[in-house]
């Protein structure tokens, strides 16, 4: 609100009325008022940005530890995939402890030219059948101590994109892929 000071006309003895210079008061407290409750009530109604997940399916616990279920699959179905450090991967076809090696290993990024287009060319020549888990794909993957989260988290990203049927996150390695392992950390 506008505030005008005026004073009476000081007069007492007759003679010449000067005009009185008015001082003038602007009182801002409604304006401070209203942009504090615009700012509440815009903070309140906006919706802040939602954290993006990813579905990951865990195994139920297993009620006897004594117990251990071998699952057995057919070598031509597997791609084994171990994270590295320095953003490298190395990847190969079925399991190396076979006298029968069905791949070579070999080293390569996570780029478009790199495992996306390993794992299309596997999706495209293990298809998968609906409704049947004993056939597609399935990609083994075990990351070591020396990769970081973000290669877990893009070779995940990259299972989604190339659709992958089934997947699994392995911590335990063989002494051949021992060596890999140590092989693409150095």
């Amino acid at each position: 609100m506008a505030e005008l000071n005026t004073g009476d006309s000081g007069g007492g003895k007759g003679g010449k009325v000067r005009s009185k210079k008015q001082n003038s008061k602007v009182d801002l407290t409604a304006m401070v008022d209203l942009a504090f409750l615009l700012i509440t009530f815009f903070m309140l109604t906006t919706s802040l940005s939602k954290p993006q997940s990813m579905d990951l399916g865990l195994p139920d616990k297993n009620p006897d530890p004594n117990e251990n279920k071998v699952v057995k699959t057919d070598q031509r179905r597997t791609v084994t995939v171990i994270l590295g450090a320095n953003d490298k991967i190395k990847w190969f076809h079925g399991l190396l402890d076979t006298p029968e090696k069905n791949g070579t290993p070999t080293t390569t990024g996570y780029d478009s030219d790199g495992i996306r287009k390993v794992i299309l060319d596997r999706v495209k020549s293990v298809p998968e059948v609906v409704g049947d888990p004993k056939k597609g794909l399935i990609v083994i993957i075990k990351p070591t101590k020396k990769s970081t989260y973000k290669n877990l988290v893009d070779i995940l990203d990259e299972m989604a994109i190339c659709k992958v049927p089934t997947y699994a996150i392995v911590n335990e390695f063989s002494p051949e892929e021992k060596k890999l392992a140590d092989d693409i950390n150095k």
